[in-house]
């Protein structure tokens, strides 16, 4: 192997106190190990902060991995070396993820598996195919769930993240109403500049009562939260019965409390989970070819955009880290080693 060592992030000690574990996060020169059968090295262009990194840091993810580690679940780069049957990826950009053990995309250079990379189109921008792996792909795979309904209407709470955003841009396309729900006055208004008819703030004395309201006249069947704790209830209680609440994201860290008993007994709601990696085997190579193509497509046209707030050298990690939490709705935090 030509690359013997990388310069990354590493986690030395998850603590739930997110200062405390992003203050311990230390720049080292990390051994590279050999490449197996169908891996790649990566050497990386970009990588993004996402919510699901956060967790991780402070250990409350559903990975978690045997420390020191690399933290980082997806990115972009170009591969420079490759294993078996994985040499036809050599000199292609590809945008990848990781959910093992094995060291994560905030590093000079990434391992990974020949499955988990996505060849990136040449007008694909550095800084949206990083962020491509993860957000465009839990979109689509929830949306697909609206299709396969007679839907009108389903409802995304924080708003104003990624993933409904892209849900809007998918919804708008098929005539399907969305309910937003956002916790800042400014996040209403810049959802309603960009056409969106119904917007709810969950920080309003009266936000219940309003939900119920909507949920009487647009009978939406979904509803798709990255809260979690007792918003899942709140948006659960206040549906009418055949309906779903789908929980993708836990950003509150509290636990779902609160359901209403009879509601699930008598008008057969239902709670489900969405994870992207149960959802991706279920797709054939040839299916997955044809959804990241059309997602790219949608991007390059601008039909599609992921949000990016700033950039930030390996270095300043901390920095960048700190810049994010303070508002993860202006849009993604990118890490570049050079």
């Amino acid at each position: 192997m030509k690359t013997k060592t990388t310069k990354a992030v590493v986690l030395h000690a998850y603590n739930d106190n997110l200062l405390r574990a992003i203050i311990g996060l230390k720049i080292e020169e990390r051994e590279i190990q050999p490449l197996k059968e169908n891996e790649v090295l990566v050497k990386m262009e970009a990588a993004p902060c996402n919510p699901s990194d956060i967790a991780f840091l402070r250990g409350g993810y559903n990975i978690k991995k045997p420390l020191t580690a690399v933290p980082g679940f997806e990115g972009t780069g170009e591969v420079v070396e490759a294993g078996g049957h994985a040499i036809d990826l050599i000199g292609k950009r590809v945008s990848c993820f990781v959910q093992e053990d094995s060291d994560g995309t905030w590093a000079q250079y990434f391992i990974a598996r020949k499955k988990d990379c996505i060849i990136i189109k040449e007008n694909m921008s550095v800084e949206q195919a990083a962020c491509f792996s993860i957000n465009p792909l839990t979109a689509f795979g929830m949306f697909e769930m609206v299709k396969q309904t007679n839907c009108k209407a389903f409802i995304v709470n924080a708003a104003g993240g990624q993933v409904p955003n892209f849900l809007r841009v998918f919804a708008q396309k098929d005539g399907i109403n969305t309910i937003n729900i956002v916790r800042k006055e400014s996040q209403i208004e810049e959802l309603k500049k960009g056409g969106e008819k119904y917007v709810l703030n969950s920080s309003e004395d009266n936000f219940q009562e309003d939900l119920v309201k909507l949920c009487d006249d647009l009978k939406p069947t979904f509803a798709f939260d990255a809260v979690g704790g007792e918003m899942t209830a709140q948006l659960f209680n206040s549906m009418s019965a055949q309906s779903q609440v789908i929980v993708y994201g836990g950003l509150s860290g509290n636990s779902i409390s609160g359901i209403n008993t009879m509601d699930v007994i008598f008008k057969n709601k239902k709670l489900l989970g969405f994870n992207l990696n149960d959802w991706i085997p279920h797709k054939t190579s040839e299916e997955l070819k044809s959804i990241t193509d059309e997602l790219q497509e949608m991007f390059i046209s601008g039909e599609l955009k992921t949000e990016i707030q700033a950039s930030f050298k390996l270095d300043d990690v901390v920095k960048g880290i700190r810049s994010y939490i303070k508002s993860m709705s202006a849009g993604k935090v990118l890490f570049k080693p050079l």
